[in-house]
C-alpha cells in the first residue's frame, strides 16, 4: 500500500512541475478534495467457521486460513466472545488460571453445548479457549475464540481426529460422538491402563453414566483430594443407573472419575466425566434405567 501511495504522489508533482497549467475544475490543493480516513479496524475471528490445523492458544492474524466445514479439518470455532470489565491498563492478554479466562471458558462450556445441541462432554469432544497475540490485544482486541475438535477417545488424552462435516446439531439425535460402553483394562494400581469403546450390545465392563461439575477446588493429586471426585461420580452412577445413592452403592459398582487434564482445569474447566466399573463380570447391554436387580449388592 506504501508503495502505491508513493507512485501517485510523484505522478501528481510531476503533473505540477511539468507548466503545463491545471485541468479545468483542479485547484491545486492536494488535500481538500480526499475523504477522510476511517479508524483502523481491529481483526475479529468469526464463529461458525473450521480450520485444517488444530487449537492454538494464541493464534496469529498470520496463520489466519478457514476451510469449508465440508472439506478436511480439526478445528471448528463454535462462539467467540468478548473480555469485558477488564482493569483499562492491562497490556496483556487473560493468562490461564486468571478469572477473566475462567469467565471465557465458562461463556464458552455453555455456548460449545447449545451449538452441537447437547452437553459437549457426553461425547468425544474437547473445547479450547483462544485469545489475541500481545501485539493484537495492544491495538484493541479484547475477543477469545471457542474452538472445539472431535478426539479420538476422552480417556486416553487421544489426538484430534478429521472431520468433514460441521460439528453444528451433532448431538441432537444419537451420534456416535456420544461416549458409551468400554472394555476397560486397569493396571495392578488399578488405574486405567486402556480403555476402548465397545458396543454396548457386546461384552463390556465400563459405561460412561454422566458428568459431575466440580466446585472451583484444587486439581486432585493426594488421595485425600480424590474424594469429592468419587462422591460426585458416585451420585451420577445411581441417577444413571436407577439406584439408591446410599452405602451399598460402592458394593454395587467401582467407578471411574476423569476430570480435565491439568492445563483445562486451571482454565476452568470443571466437568469431571464420570463411569461404572465392574470388576467381576462383563456385560452386554446398557445399564441406563436398568435398576438395582441389574445392579445387585455384592455380598461376598
Amino acid at each position: 500500500m506504501r508503495r502505491w501511495w508513493t507512485l501517485l504522489l510523484a505522478g501528481v508533482t510531476g503533473v505540477l512541475l511539468s507548466g503545463c497549467g491545471l485541468p479545468a475544475g483542479v485547484d491545486g490543493e492536494l488535500t481538500d478534495g480526499w475523504a477522510a480516513l476511517g479508524a483502523p479496524r481491529i481483526f475479529v475471528p468469526p464463529a461458525g467457521v473450521c480450520h485444517a490445523g488444530g487449537f492454538v492458544a494464541i493464534p496469529y492474524l498470520s496463520s489466519f486460513s478457514p476451510v469449508e466445514c465440508t472439506t478436511s479439518h480439526r478445528l471448528e470455532t463454535v462462539h467467540v466472545g468478548t473480555f469485558t470489565g477488564l482493569d483499562a491498563e492491562r497490556t496483556e492478554p487473560p493468562e490461564p488460571g486468571s478469572a477473566q479466562l475462567r469467565g471465557a471458558f465458562a461463556e464458552c462450556d455453555g455456548r460449545a453445548s447449545e451449538y452441537v445441541g447437547g452437553p459437549w462432554r457426553t461425547a468425544r469432544l474437547w473445547l479450547g479457549v483462544a485469545v489475541p497475540p500481545a501485539e493484537a490485544w495492544h491495538g484493541g482486541a479484547r475477543w477469545f475464540r471457542c474452538d472445539l475438535s472431535e478426539v479420538a477417545n476422552v480417556e486416553n488424552n487421544g489426538d484430534p481426529v478429521n472431520r468433514e462435516a460441521s460439528l453444528a446439531g451433532a448431538l441432537r439425535s444419537a451420534s456416535p460422538l456420544h461416549l458409551g460402553c468400554y472394555a476397560a483394562k486397569l493396571t495392578r494400581a488399578e488405574t486405567i491402563e486402556s480403555m476402548p469403546a465397545s458396543d454396548c450390545a457386546r461384552p463390556h465392563n465400563a459405561e460412561f453414566t454422566g458428568v459431575w461439575t466440580a466446585p472451583d477446588i484444587a486439581y486432585p493429586v493426594t488421595d485425600r483430594d480424590w474424594v469429592p471426585f468419587y462422591a460426585g461420580c458416585w451420585q451420577q452412577v445411581a441417577r444413571y443407573v436407577g439406584v439408591p445413592d446410599d452405602g451399598n452403592l460402592r458394593y454395587r459398582t467401582g467407578i471411574m472419575a476423569l476430570p480435565a487434564a491439568p492445563n483445562q482445569w486451571r482454565t476452568g474447566d470443571r466437568g469431571v466425566r464420570c463411569y461404572l466399573w465392574l470388576s467381576d463380570r462383563s456385560l452386554t447391554a446398557s445399564l441406563k434405567g436398568a435398576g438395582p436387580a441389574a445392579l445387585p449388592i455384592k455380598t461376598g
